[in-house]
């Protein structure tokens, strides 16, 4: 685990300072990010993963941004490590790049995620990778043939500590504090090997035994393609999670 702690400390500081020494062009956005997480295990061995995602932008709610749809299939080493691959697909409404044609992205995926708890704290970590098929674009209203293609590895922490003594009954509330990385790699990579960092503070509410609401701020900050160019973006997240173990009921 620490290995990949320190790796994402060294990615972090390294595109930190790439972007000292560069002319920044500084894009600032803010956003609305809302979704939807279920996770149902099976048996002692599988489960599945799904999500939906909606992401608007311009004022938060003015604009769609990116809509994304995921499923996967998990497989239990144990109750606290878990490895998961599927397929994602996301669409890209019209951009300041393809102002009148959405982009499509297929996106195959691994992940390996453990959780640890200490007392009634706990820390969560996950590394995933996902290999990117994005959409041609011939001009601003037309999408060419072809896909332009690329790695990205992402590792993601997060911290939960319980306001009250209620667990994980209903009404219970949870401070929410997370991390994520993400690093690009592959042969149409040029400039931007560090692709962001996502920072997430909020209020995880417990809203029966089996789901919770979490909000709270969001910010990003992600280099582009080009090198110079960067997004500074604050959103509002807004999830709903469920997670379902079907192993006792008969």
């Amino acid at each position: 685990m620490l290995k990949y702690i320190f790796s994402g400390v060294f990615v972090f500081f390294t595109g930190a300072i790439s972007i000292a020494q560069t002319t920044k062009n500084i894009q600032h956005l803010d956003e609305t990010w809302l979704a939807y997480f279920n996770q149902v295990r099976l048996s002692e061995k599988w489960g599945t993963w799904t999500d939906f995602q909606l992401r608007t932008k311009d004022r938060f709610v003015n604009n769609l941004s990116v809509g994304i749809v995921r499923v996967g299939v998990t497989y239990y080493v144990s109750n606290s490590i878990k490895l998961t691959a599927g397929f994602a697909w996301a669409n890209y409404f019209p951009q300041d790049n393809h102002k009148h044609v959405s982009q499509p992205e297929l996106r195959p995926w691994q992940q390996v995620q453990w959780d640890a708890r200490y007392g009634r704290k706990r820390m969560v970590h996950w590394v995933r990778l996902e290999e990117r098929y994005r959409n041609k674009i011939l001009n601003d209203s037309t999408l060419a043939d072809g896909y332009n293609f690329n790695y990205r590895l992402r590792y993601n922490w997060r911290y939960e500590l319980p306001l009250d003594k209620k667990g994980s009954k209903q009404g219970a509330v949870s401070l929410i504090i997370n991390d994520e990385i993400n690093v690009n790699a592959g042969k149409q990579i040029v400039y931007n090997y560090f692709d962001q960092n996502r920072f997430y503070t909020g209020l995880k509410i417990q809203t029966s035994a089996v789901s919770n609401i979490q909000f709270g701020y969001l910010n990003i900050w992600q280099q582009l393609a080009a090198g110079n160019q960067y997004k500074s973006v604050n959103a509002i997240r807004l999830s709903y999670y469920q997670s379902f173990d079907l192993r006792h009921i008969k």
